[in-house]
């Protein structure tokens, strides 16, 4: 079973109806529960008795209900904690610290993953209040900001990753902000107690930032006695709590996978309870993905290499299996291209600037079948 509420935005307001000249919550209820009880006897009585004047009242309701939700809307946005206009916390005004509106415009320039972006603004909105409040001595409630990463390849789960190290950083609610990544091989060795020396070397680098462990789930799908998994994952537990104010843990893998690593130990379930699912990238997105690696290298596409890659990575989608790659398989189609271009451009005598940036349709048609 999926773990509940995945992509629940929580904003936590406490919005003063009157001040918006609007009714209590209940009421609003109670002309729904109205509607309701009228539908149920429209559809027995087929209509029957129903006059204009208890649909004009209806609608009524309806629009003044739909426009309280709209100031609600725009009072959550006012309250929004990473609005430029919102209190800084320490680290906000520190020089030090990396800033905040620039990390968070380069989260959302990536392309896609627009659940993945606005639960990560919810995340950082509530940590960044829990620190306000921290800091001027009111209480704060218990929370985890650890998470689990769910998903294929190549959906930009370590590039999300990082930039949640750094807005943790950006906010106050980590020292340093780096993120350390690992996979099975760099936390389980082979001999007895060499597992738990190897797995705290790795935690003591990412103490004041994040730990990202890359297909978690591998340290528990072994079997067997002489598997050293299982203790790899209790000394990172034990290591979370030592280290719980200044070290974030996230665990990425398969989706199916990481649900039963997470259900494995209930140490993992206590402390990992916010889950991420990135989907896979459409055709539109991995072309434009591509287009963001030619910009960043100072390449173009011709208009006819341009509706090829279109055409193509729509197929790669529609088609793909086990082993899509997502944007894996567009950074390899990408160094093919250069490839392939690079030798052609190698036989001109004297290269323009159009020859050595403009990519043409045979470039990436050889590019594709290598």
């Amino acid at each position: 079973m999926a773990p509940k509420d995945k992509n629940r935005k929580d904003y936590g307001l406490n919005v003063d109806f009157n001040s918006y000249g609007l009714r209590p919550a209940g009421s609003y209820l109670d002309n729904l529960k109205h509607l309701n009880d009228m539908l149920d006897s429209i559809s027995e009585k087929a209509g029957v008795g129903k006059t204009r004047t208890d649909m004009n009242s209806l609608k009524s309701s309806m629009d003044e209900a739909d426009e309280a939700a709209q100031k609600l809307l725009k009072e959550m946005e006012k309250e929004n904690a990473l609005a430029p206009t919102a209190p800084k916390t320490a680290a906000e005004e520190s020089p030090e610290t990396p800033n905040l509106d620039e990390l968070l415009e380069e989260l959302d320039s990536l392309v896609g993953l627009e659940k993945i972006k606005a639960n990560v603004r919810s995340l950082i909105n509530l940590a960044k209040v829990r620190k306000l409040r921290e800091e001027q001595n009111l209480p704060t409630p218990a929370m985890s900001l650890h998470l689990v990463f769910m998903g294929n390849p190549g959906t930009g789960k370590t590039t999300v990753a990082r930039l949640i190290s750094q807005l943790y950083y950006a906010i106050g609610v980590l020292s340093k902000g780096q993120l350390v990544e690992v996979d099975r091989s760099q936390l389980v060795a082979g001999f007895v107690g060499q597992t738990a020396i190897k797995t705290q070397e790795a935690v003591k680098k990412a103490i004041g930032g994040v730990l990202f462990i890359d297909e978690a789930y591998s340290l528990t799908s072994a079997e067997g006695t002489n598997d050293f998994g299982h203790e790899a994952v209790e000394t990172i537990l034990k290591a979370m709590e030592d280290n719980r104010k200044d070290l974030v843990v996230i665990v990425a893998g398969y989706e199916e996978l990481m649900e039963k690593f997470i259900h494995s130990n209930p140490g993992l379930e206590s402390r990992f309870n916010r889950y991420f699912v990135f989907e896979d990238y459409n055709g539109d997105e991995l072309y434009r993905i591509f287009e963001v690696m030619c910009k960043k290298n100072k390449y173009t596409l011709n208009d006819e290499a341009a509706q090829f890659l279109k055409n193509h990575f729509q197929a790669l989608y529609e088609t793909r299996d086990e082993n899509f790659g997502n944007a894996r398989d567009v950074r390899n189609i990408f160094e093919n291209v250069v490839s392939v271009h690079s030798d052609r451009v190698a036989q001109i005598e004297a290269p323009t600037v159009e020859d050595l940036t403009v990519v043409i349709k045979e470039d990436v048609e050889k590019a594709v079948e290598m």
